[in-house]
C-alpha cells in the first residue's frame, strides 16, 4: 500500500523525508503510518463514509469534510476525476498537507500531484493540480492546512479580452446564402422570439442552409443520383484544412513554467490563416445583416431597425424584416444606412475590454460583437473566476463536427450563477446547432473539461479527435 503520491521532478531525498526547494518548498515523508495494516484499516473506514460529489469548473470528484473546526478532508478521485490549475489562494492558508491511501500507483495511471514554478516573482502560493486519473484505480488522500498569518498577495491576473468591433455593412444576401430558410420567415422569427423571451436561451437546429449538389457522374441505369451537400458540411471540411494556424490559449500543457495562472486551455484558430468558406462564415457572424436577424429572434436592440422596449410600448414598433425590405424610418435614419450590395468589409475594432468590477459597459457607437473560431479536444477547458468582469451580453454558439458527442466526454458549456456551483443552464456540443443564451451580470459560464472518455469517440471517427465552435458574445 502506497502512502504518498508522486511529485514529478528530481527530489533529494535525506534519511526520513525527501526535501525539494522548487518550485516552492516542500517534502514527501514515506512510509508516514507506522504499519500497513492500520494504513489498510483507516481506507476501508474512509471509503465507507457517504462522499459528496462535486462537479464545478476547476473539479470533478467526491469529497467528505472530517472534522468541522479543523481543515481537514478527505478526496476520492476515480477515473476522469480531475482537480484544474489553481493556486490554493484563501485566507490564511501557509502549509498544506496530503495523505494517500492508494494502491500500487505509476505514471500512466493518471491522478499525479502538479506542482508548476512561476515567473521568478516571489508568489506565496504557486500553481498546481491533480491530474486526470486515467486509469479505473481509486485515488483515495485526506488532506488539510495548517494556517497562520495572512501574507501580502499579489494582484490577480487578468485575461486579456477578445477586441469588440461594430457590425460589417453587409448585403442581406449573405443570409439566403448560408441560413436554413426556415429561420428567415419573420412568423418563425416572431415565435423564436417569443420562446427567447421567454426562456432566455434557445437552440436552433439545422441552422445552416442545404442546396442540393447533382453529380452527373452518378447516372447510373437506377436512373439520377444527387446527393445533398449541406452548408454545414462545406463548413467542416474548411475546418479540416491543414493550413490553419491553431494558438494556445492559456499555458502549455506539459510546462512546468507558468508565468501567469490561466482560466482558459484551448485552441484558437487564427484569422488570416482560414480558408475562404471559413472567412465568409466570420463575416457572416459580423455582418450588418445578422445583427438584425439576431434582434428579431431575441427581442435585444442589436439593430437600430429593432423597436425598443419604449417603442413597443408605445404601440409604435416597426417591424424589421431581415429580406431587406424595411419599413419607412426618419431620414436621418435613411442617410446612415449603408446602401444595398455594400461589400463585407470589416470597421475598426473596438480593442475595449470587459467591463471591470462587475459594472455594464456602454457601447457609445452602438451594438458591437466579439468572437473567435475555437477548436477542442482532450484537456481543453475554461474556468471562472472570483474577478471575471460580468455584463448584459448575448452568447452565440454555433457546433461543428461533433457527431456521437457524449456530455459525459465533458465540452459542454455551462451557465451558472455567482458564488454558486449549481448549474443554471447547459449547453451541450450538437452538430449545426445555434445556441443563443442571454446572461445578467450574475451569471458565468466555463466549458467543463474535456475527459479520458473523449478518446473512445476515436473508435467510430478515426480522424476526429474533438470539435469545433463559433463563439461570438453581442453587446447591446
Amino acid at each position: 500500500m502506497a502512502r504518498c503520491g508522486t511529485v514529478r521532478y528530481g527530489t533529494v531525498w535525506h534519511e526520513a523525508a525527501a526535501l525539494e526547494p522548487a518550485p516552492f518548498r516542500h517534502a514527501v515523508i514515506p512510509g508516514f503510518l507506522a504499519g500497513a495494516a492500520f494504513a489498510e484499516a483507516l481506507r476501508d473506514e474512509l471509503l465507507g463514509l457517504a462522499f459528496r460529489g462535486r462537479h464545478n469548473d476547476l473539479l470533478s470528484l467526491r469529497q467528505i469534510e472530517l472534522e468541522p473546526t479543523i481543515d481537514i478532508s478527505c478526496a476520492k478521485y476515480e477515473y476522469t476525476d480531475v482537480l484544474l490549475c489553481h493556486d490554493d489562494e484563501l485566507e490564511g492558508r501557509r502549509i498544506a498537507f496530503i495523505l494517500y491511501l492508494v494502491p500500487p500507483w505509476e505514471g500512466r495511471d493518471g491522478g499525479t500531484l502538479d506542482l508548476y514554478s512561476t515567473d521568478g516573482s516571489d508568489v506565496p502560493l504557486a500553481p498546481l493540480q491533480v491530474s486526470e486519473v486515467v486509469s479505473h484505480k481509486c485515488r483515495l488522500s485526506v488532506s488539510g492546512w495548517f494556517h497562520g498569518p495572512a501574507e501580502l498577495r499579489p494582484a490577480r491576473h487578468t485575461e486579456a479580452p477578445l477586441p469588440r468591433s461594430p457590425h460589417i455593412p453587409c448585403d442581406h444576401e449573405i443570409l439566403y446564402e448560408w441560413i436554413n430558410p426556415v429561420y428567415l420567415d419573420m412568423d418563425s422569427q416572431a415565435q423564436i422570439q417569443e420562446e427567447f423571451e421567454e426562456r432566455s436561451e434557445i437552440l436552433l437546429k439545422d441552422f445552416l442552409k442545404v442546396s442540393l449538389v447533382v453529380r452527373l457522374d452518378l447516372i447510373c441505369q437506377k436512373g439520377l443520383q444527387g446527393r445533398q451537400k449541406e452548408k454545414y458540411q462545406l463548413l467542416c471540411e474548411a475546418l479540416e484544412n491543414k493550413g490553419i494556424q491553431w494558438s494556445s490559449r492559456g499555458p502549455a500543457n506539459k510546462s512546468k513554467e507558468m508565468p501567469l495562472l490561466s482560466f482558459r486551455l484551448y485552441e484558437a484558430a487564427e484569422e488570416g490563416t482560414v480558408p475562404d468558406t471559413l472567412k465568409t462564415f466570420l463575416r457572416l457572424l459580423r455582418s450588418e445583416a445578422l445583427f438584425l436577424l439576431l434582434s428579431n429572434f431575441t427581442g435585444l436592440k442589436l439593430h437600430f431597425l429593432a423597436p425598443s422596449d419604449e417603442d413597443e410600448d408605445a404601440g409604435e414598433g416597426r417591424a424589421a424584416d431581415t429580406a431587406g425590405h424595411r419599413s419607412p424610418k426618419p431620414e436621418q435614419e435613411e442617410a446612415e444606412e449603408p446602401s444595398d450590395g455594400s461589400p463585407c468589409e470589416p470597421d475598426q475594432a473596438d480593442s475595449t475590454g470587459e467591463a471591470q468590477d462587475g459594472e455594464t459597459q456602454s457601447s457609445p457607437g452602438g451594438p458591437v460583437c466579439a468572437g473567435e473560431l475555437r477548436r477542442w479536444t482532450h484537456g481543453h477547458y475554461t474556468l471562472v473566476h472570483d474577478t471575471q468582469a460580468t455584463e448584459f451580453a448575448l452568447d452565440l454558439l454555433l457546433f461543428c463536427g461533433c457527431e456521437d458527442w457524449d456530455p459525459e466526454y465533458g465540452g459542454f458549456t455551462s451557465y451558472i450563477a455567482k458564488g454558486e456551483d449549481e448549474e443554471l443552464l447547459t449547453v451541450n456540443p450538437e452538430d449545426n446547432c445555434l445556441a443563443l443564451v442571454y446572461r445578467d451580470k450574475e451569471t458565468l459560464k466555463f466549458v467543463k473539461y474535456i475527459n479520458h472518455r473523449s478518446l473512445a469517440r476515436l473508435n467510430k471517427h478515426p480522424n476526429r479527435t474533438g470539435f469545433w465552435d463559433f463563439s461570438f458574445v453581442y453587446y447591446e
